[in-house]
C-alpha cells in the first residue's frame, strides 16, 4: 500500500472539463473482472474501471455478504452506455430506478442504453440484486482541482489530496482541521475514516472511496458546523451534533449488522441531495439523543435521492432520545425519493417509511414527497407508531404530531400490513395526512370509487389504523 499522501501530487491525467471524465483504477485498486463498462459521446468507447463492492444478503438461512460491482464516470451531456456481463447468459436486464423509464438493449451478454442526465443507478441482470452493476454516472465534477491549481495548492497545509491508488490512512483515521479541504480523486481507495470533529468550514470532495479497513463509517462529522461532503463513495456517514452540513452525490454501501447509511444525531440544518444508499441497516435516519450526543433534531431535509435497505429502514425518524428530557425531532422532509428494496424479517423494524419514536421524543412537522417505492422483498410500506421497544429504548415516545404522506406510490405485492397506532392516550398520533397515495395503480381517498361506507380507507390500501390515532385523512 502507499502511504498517506499530504502533499499535492500534480497528474497529467487532471486537465480541463471535459464531456466525459473516466477514472482509471490507481495502482493497488483492487477492480472487478465481473462486467466491462464502456462509455462514449459520439466518439470512440471510453474504458470505465470496474470495482467490486460488498452488499448484505440476509435472505439466506444466516447473513452472508455477497459480491456485487461498481463503476462511476463523469458527463455533462447525452452518453451511450455499453456494459458486458461476464457472470453468465443474459436473458434479461433491468435498470433501476424504474422511474427513469431506462430500457436496455439486449446483444448477447451485452447491455445497452443512453443517458442525458446524471443518475445512481443498478444493472440487473436476470433479476439478481447481489451481483449487479451499481452504475454511478455523476455530473463533471466542479470540485476537481486542475494540474496547474494542485501546483498551486502544494505548499497550502489546509489542502489535503489523495491521487488514484491506495492509501492506509495513519491509525485508520485522519483528523481535519478547520477550514481544510480534502479531496479524494477517482480512481483512489483511502483506508480508514476521514473525521470532522469539533471543526468548522470543513469541505471533503471527490469521486474515489473511502472505507475503514474492517467495518464502521468512511466519513464522520461529529460536533461540527459548515461542512460539505460531495461525491465519495463510502460506507457510512453519520452526522452528530452538527449543524449546517451539506451531503451531496455521495454513495454509501455497507455489508455487516448495524451498517446504517446516513445517520442524523442531535443536529439540526442538514441537507441530503443526491445521494445513493444501499445499507445492511437504515438508509437514512433522523434521531435526537443518541451515540453520544445531546439535543434535539431539526431541519433535516432529504431529496433526490435513491434508498435501498437490504435490511432494516431505508427510511427511519424518531426512534432515539433522551429519556429524562424533552427531545424533539421536527421538521424533516424526504422529497423525490425512489426506494430500490427493504427486505426485513423482524416486524418490529418494518417499514420503508418508519417513524417510531422511544426514549420520550416527540416527531412532529415530518413531510415525505414524491416517494416512490418499487416491489420490495419483504416488509412494509408504511410504520408509523409509537413504541415501547425494550431492547433499544428505556420509555415510550411522547407523540407523533403532523405527519404529511403527498404522492405516495407503491407497485408490488410483497409488502405486509402497513400499521398506525399510538401507545396510550398520552402518547398519541394526531394530523396523519395522505394526499394521492396511489397502491398498484389505484388512488386511496376517503371518498374512492367503490370502497363500502362502513370501511375504514386504510382498509383499501392494507393500512391498519389502530387505537390512539386522531386526524387520518386520505384525500
Amino acid at each position: 500500500m502507499k502511504k498517506l499522501i499530504y502533499a499535492i501530487l500534480a497528474m497529467a491525467s487532471i486537465g480541463a472539463k471535459a464531456e466525459v471524465v473516466t477514472y482509471p483504477a490507481g495502482d493497488g485498486v483492487l477492480t472487478s473482472s465481473d462486467y466491462t463498462v464502456e462509455v462514449r459521446q459520439g466518439g470512440d468507447w471510453q474504458p470505465v474501471a470496474v470495482y467490486p463492492v460488498s452488499v448484505f444478503n440476509v435472505d439466506k438461512a444466516k447473513d452472508a455478504v455477497e459480491r456485487a460491482s461498481m463503476a462511476y464516470f463523469d458527463f455533462d451531456g447525452p452518453v451511450e452506455v455499453r456494459l458486458v456481463h461476464h457472470l453468465g447468459a443474459v436473458d434479461k436486464a433491468a435498470v433501476r430506478p424504474l422511474s427513469r423509464g431506462i430500457v436496455p438493449e439486449l446483444s448477447g451478454d451485452t447491455i445497452s442504453f443512453s443517458l442525458t442526465g446524471s443518475e445512481n443507478l443498478s444493472v440487473e441482470i436476470n433479476g439478481d440484486r447481489f451481483h449487479n452493476l451499481h452504475l454511478f454516472a455523476n455530473p463533471v465534477d466542479a470540485n476537481r482541482p486542475t494540474a496547474k491549481e494542485l501546483k498551486k495548492l502544494k505548499k497550502n497545509k489546509k489542502f489535503v489530496y489523495f491521487a488514484p491508488g491506495v492509501h492506509q490512512l495513519p491509525g485508520d483515521t485522519m483528523r481535519v482541521e478547520s477550514g481544510t479541504t480534502v479531496y479524494v480523486d477517482g480512481g483512489a481507495r483511502v483506508y480508514g475514516a476521514i473525521i470532522a470533529d469539533g471543526v468548522r468550514d470543513v469541505k471533503i470532495y471527490g469521486r474515489g472511496e473511502v472505507h475503514p479497513a474492517g467495518r464502521g463509517s468512511g466519513v464522520n462529522i461529529r460536533r461540527s458546523k459548515n461542512v460539505e461532503v460531495d461525491g465519495l463513495v463510502t460506507t457510512q456517514l453519520p452526522v452528530g451534533g452538527s449543524d449546517s452540513v451539506r451531503v451531496s452525490n455521495v454513495k454509501a454501501i455497507s455489508s455487516y449488522n448495524w451498517g446504517d447509511g446516513m445517520n442524523v444525531f442531535s443536529s439540526s440544518n442538514v441537507h441530503y441531495d443526491r445521494v445513493f444508499c444501499r445499507n445492511s441497516d437504515d438508509c437514512s435516519t433522523a434521531y435526537a439523543s443518541t451515540q453520544g450526543y445531546k439535543g434535539s433534531s431539526r431541519n433535516v431535509l432529504v431529496e433526490n435521492s435513491v434508498l435501498w435497505a437490504d435490511v432494516a429502514h431505508p427510511i427511519n425518524v424518531g426512534g432515539h432520545g433522551d429519556p429524562a428530557g424533552s427531545d424533539t425531532v421536527e421538521n424533516v422532509t424526504y422529497r423525490n425519493i425512489d426506494i430500490l428494496d427493504h427486505a426485513e424479517k423482524q416486524l418490529d423494524y418494518q417499514g420503508c417509511m418508519a417513524i417510531n419514536p422511544g426514549d420520550n421524543v416527540l416527531v412532529r412537522n415530518i413531510v415525505f414527497e414524491d416517494i416512490r417505492v418499487e416491489d420490495i422483498r419483504r416488509g412494509q410500506l408504511l410504520n408509523v407508531r409509537i413504541g415501547f421497544n425494550k431492547k433499544y429504548c428505556v420509555s415510550v415516545g411522547r407523540g407523533v404530531d403532523n405527519v404529511l404522506f403527498k404522492n405516495i406510490s407503491y407497485n408490488g405485492t410483497n409488502s405486509n400490513l402497513s400499521i398506525i397506532a399510538g401507545y396510550d392516550e398520552d402518547h398519541k398520533l394526531s394530523g396523519i395526512t395522505f394526499d394521492n397515495l396511489v397502491i398498484n395503480g389505484v388512488r386511496i381517498t376517503d371518498d374512492m370509487p367503490g370502497k363500502p361506507r362502513w370501511y375504514k380507507t386504510g382498509d383499501m390500501a392494507r393500512i391498519f389504523i389502530g387505537e390512539h390515532v386522531d386526524g387520518v385523512v386520505f384525500k
